[in-house]
């Protein structure tokens, strides 16, 4: 019988999702299921939906419930991660509200800049806890890691455990889909493409519809003349402008959206400019508001569920049960992956975390090489992985100046502060955070 844990399933819509989706293989139907979250309340939610969903499908899967995480990961085939160290409040609220006492505004916060470089420090320690306890009781299980900063968790993985089978797992290329299908009048499966490049910040190489004709010429004729973007499809508040400027001037479009990419460059949040803001739509502070909007949404959820005598079961866009089904059944499919940089991306450096075609079977996930990424966009790319790098060489080297170092390279952080105002912010933010940061990166207190 196939197993899969699940850490961090307290959160219940995505697990939701995972465990929805394996519920429609039949390789996967009758699996175990682990969920192991330290939210008791929010860990008992998740086991009621996941035990309706699967009397909803007929299914012979069981589930079981843990807040011992090791406990929970014995004899595992499969993991998932997807937890927030820290929560909304107080890390998600510090990471926005300390940088801003300093002049720098963020959307999200949560792959690069400052907050996603302290985001890194307060995660990575307990994925290598995940893979420690991984290590002892389910060597051989496949690691699937949904957790942010993807670009930066997947690096220290493979530096500190490179013997643990792992791929970092997104939907920015499916959203990305959709999003492009909607602006063309399209159906998404018309779309032919490839993709390529580090986490959050890979592009469309190649976009094509079902005769082969690029489509790149519609999305330009439809940017200039103002048709595009429409109103986005998944976000309604943040409009794809920034994505379809950065794809005028560099030539491709962008996976992640325009409220990500805004804050992962130096040209459209800055000091005394808010007419970029207004001009280009970006939702300043939108994370902290899509988390309070999230829990709002849950309990109305969970309040409309707990009506339904039949809980509807849909097949999500995650890529996990996918993966799960290729594995376990030989089929191959393929899915976007995040994997240590081991030749599949030779433009940019070894060990990079980095997203490619992925060919998953039996075998494993194997990522296909991609040669030929435009140098304009190898060079955006060298751009974040330089704060990802110094970011995992502070964790790995337990040395607190790399994080001063990582944020001074970050390229919107250095758009706005000076270096001694990257140094004070810093250091304020490493005072917030207290308990929350590994033990070699937290200030030390006066005697």
């Amino acid at each position: 019988m196939t197993k899969l844990t699940f850490i961090g399933a307290g959160s219940t819509i995505f697990m939701r999702n995972i465990v929805g989706d394996m519920l429609h293989f039949e390789a996967l139907r009758d699996a175990e299921i682990a969920l192991m979250d330290i939210d008791t309340a929010r860990l008992a939610e998740s086991e009621h939906l996941a035990r309706r969903m699967i009397a909803t499908m007929g299914t012979g899967a069981t589930v079981t419930t843990h807040t011992d995480q090791r406990r929970a990961l014995a004899g595992a085939d499969f993991v998932v991660t997807a937890f927030q160290i820290g929560g909304y409040d107080p890390a998600t609220i510090t990471d926005f509200e300390v940088p801003k006492a300093h002049g720098l505004r963020q959307t999200i916060a949560d792959t690069l800049g400052v907050g996603g470089i302290m985001r890194g420090l307060r995660t990575v320690p307990h994925l290598w806890q995940v893979a420690a306890d991984m290590s002892a009781v389910c060597p051989d299980a496949l690691l699937m890691q949904y957790v942010n900063p993807m670009a930066i968790n997947t690096w220290a993985l493979a530096e500190a455990y490179p013997h643990i089978r792992q791929v970092g797992l997104c939907h920015s290329v499916q959203n990305t889909v959709q999003e492009l299908a909607h602006d063309l009048d399209m159906a998404e499966g018309d779309l032919r493409y490839r993709v390529a490049g580090v986490n959050h910040v890979a592009f469309f190489l190649r976009l094509e519809d079902a005769t082969g004709a690029s489509l790149y010429p519609r999305l330009r004729e439809g940017y200039r003349a103002g048709r595009l973007p429409k109103p986005p499809l998944l976000m309604p508040r943040c409009p794809n402008t920034v994505r379809y400027e950065v794809m005028e001037h560099l030539g491709y479009f962008c996976t992640e959206s325009s409220e990500h990419l805004a804050e992962y460059v130096p040209w459209f949040i800055k000091a005394g400019r808010d007419d970029l803001i207004e001009t280009f739509g970006i939702p300043l502070d939108e994370y902290p508001k899509r988390c309070v909007e999230q829990v709002a949404d849950w309990k109305a959820q969970a309040a409309d569920l707990a009506q339904q005598a039949n809980i509807e079961v849909r097949k999500s866009h995650e890529f996990a049960a996918e993966l799960m089904n290729a594995a376990v059944t030989d089929q191959p499919y393929t899915a976007y992956g995040n994997l240590p940089n081991r030749g599949q991306v030779p433009q940019l450096p070894p060990g990079a975390a980095v997203e490619t075609p992925c060919l998953v079977d039996a075998n494993g996930v194997q990522p296909s090489v991609v040669a030929d990424i435009p140098p304009q966009l190898v060079a955006l790319m060298r751009t974040q992985v330089n704060v990802q790098e110094l970011t995992v060489r502070a964790l790995l080297d337990e040395d607190p100046e790399h994080i001063y170092h990582a944020a001074m390279l970050d390229p919107h952080t250095a758009a706005d502060l000076d270096l001694r105002q990257i140094r004070a912010l810093v250091d304020d933010l490493r005072a917030a955070h207290g308990d929350w940061l590994p033990r070699w990166a937290q200030v030390k207190k006066a005697a």
